[in-house]
């Protein structure tokens, strides 16, 4: 079913938006995560990590998940189709990955979180985890900044679902 131009249009903004967003609360995750890391100052850190975890949970993963179905609905709603072409099969096994990837991160976040509220963190404490967060994050906007070029770009490209549609639709088309 397609959707009308106005529908389209609101979906998109929406869908956009949410990407945008999600990419930029990551963004704001992994200069606190940085600085998490390198300072030395104990109260830096402590609110650090648990910002980290407020925005994990309030911000990014609600943000992950609008993006992944305004994505999807809009796939389904447009002539691009949810698998008729790579780079949207791509973009949406990105999505999907990433979300739940995010999920599983937010773990040590929670974790880092509970240690900073209860004691301080020693600059070298945990350190192993805190130089992950600092990673994740950094891995995390290398994936959606694909994704967006992906979305920029559109690489030609049918899968054979697609191609099966396309010859389905131009058959029915001929007089």
């Amino acid at each position: 079913m397609m959707m009308t131009p106005g529908v389209r249009k609101f979906g998109l903004t929406v869908h956009v938006s949410s990407s945008v967003g999600w990419f930029g609360s990551v963004g704001a995750f992994l200069a606190l995560a940085i600085s998490g890391l390198t300072s030395q100052d104990t109260q830096v850190v402590k609110a650090v990590y648990l910002a980290m975890n407020l925005i994990g949970w309030s911000v990014i993963v609600p943000l992950s998940l609008a993006a992944l179905l305004t994505g999807v609905v809009q796939s389904l709603g447009t002539p691009w189709g949810l698998f008729r072409h790579y780079w949207v099969v791509i973009k949406l096994l990105i999505s999907v990955f990433a979300t739940i990837l995010l999920l599983f991160h937010m773990q040590p976040v929670g974790h880092l979180a509970r240690v900073v509220a209860a004691t301080t963190l020693a600059s070298g404490e945990l350190a192993g985890l805190r130089i992950q967060l600092v990673a994740d994050a950094g891995a995390a906007l290398v994936a959606l900044l694909v994704a967006a070029t992906l979305s920029v770009y559109k690489p030609r490209g049918l899968t054979k679902y697609g191609h099966r549609r396309q010859r389905a639709e131009s058959t029915a088309r001929r007089p």
